[in-house]
């Protein structure tokens, strides 16, 4: 049986997996969380960023994991994409930068060019 934090912790994910799928959100934020990222300290730039997300009551931000992408010496690495603008690849964000890179790229739009690893086309909304 699991506990009631666990099922709550389930039913949170299933509905950012929805909310995803369904187009809702207006930002995906990706994290790095292969064996290279964790090592590096994916695990707590996670949290930063979902505490942020919380502290802000920010609904229309998705946070998914992802593998290997093949830069490991740049762990933690996060992906942000905002609706309709190019995918910004970030490098060595570790809790300490996540409040900027939200501040300044999830809530005003504004890339931080400085850890920008890689910039990609913008989507088709």
């Amino acid at each position: 049986m699991k506990s009631l934090d666990e099922l709550k912790k389930i039913k949170e994910r299933a509905l950012e997996m929805k909310k995803m799928k369904e187009g809702q959100a207006r930002v995906t934020i990706t994290v790095g969380m292969a064996t290279c990222g964790i090592a590096a300290g994916a695990r707590g730039t996670m949290k930063a960023i979902l505490d942020y997300i919380r502290q802000h009551n920010m609904e229309d931000v998705t946070v998914t994991q992802t593998g290997c992408n093949g830069m490991c010496e740049y762990e933690p690495i996060v992906d942000v994409q905002i609706k309709g603008s190019p995918k910004v690849t970030y490098g060595q964000i570790n809790p300490d930068r996540v409040s900027k890179m939200m501040e300044q790229h999830v809530v005003k739009g504004e890339p931080v060019n400085q850890w920008a690893l890689k910039v990609e086309e913008a989507q088709a909304s």
